[in-house]
């Protein structure tokens, strides 16, 4: 089975919201625990700001083609099955960018006591 790292970009087929298909398109890693599922975030080219977009400074390093955003309100569990393929990892400033908006996030979702 395929073994995937935090920070890794892949590429894969991405289900839409609504569940009725999917789109070829690359995703960053934020777990992957051994079994058959990865946990990752949308990867887009279009321009977006929210609190919960990372724009990516090293893109083409990272294995990207063209400048894009980490959309991290953007989550799915997909099945592993559906990567076509590794495109790189994220160098460490913007993997550090992914984790503090990640931190901002669960943050705000804490339960009540």
């Amino acid at each position: 089975m395929m073994r995937f790292e935090p920070g890794d970009l892949v590429l894969l087929a991405f289900p839409f919201t609504s569940e009725t298909g999917a789109k070829q398109r690359p995703a960053l890693v934020l777990l992957d625990t051994g079994d058959e599922d990865l946990l990752v975030a949308r990867i887009t080219g279009q321009y977006h700001a929210t609190p919960f977009d990372v724009a990516l400074s090293d893109w083409a390093a990272a294995g990207l083609m063209a400048p894009s955003s980490v959309r991290l309100h953007k989550m799915a569990a997909v099945e592993k099955r559906l990567v076509r393929r590794k495109l790189g990892h994220l160098q460490a400033p913007d993997w550090s960018q992914v984790r503090a908006a990640l931190r901002q996030i669960f943050s705000q979702s804490e339960p009540a006591a």
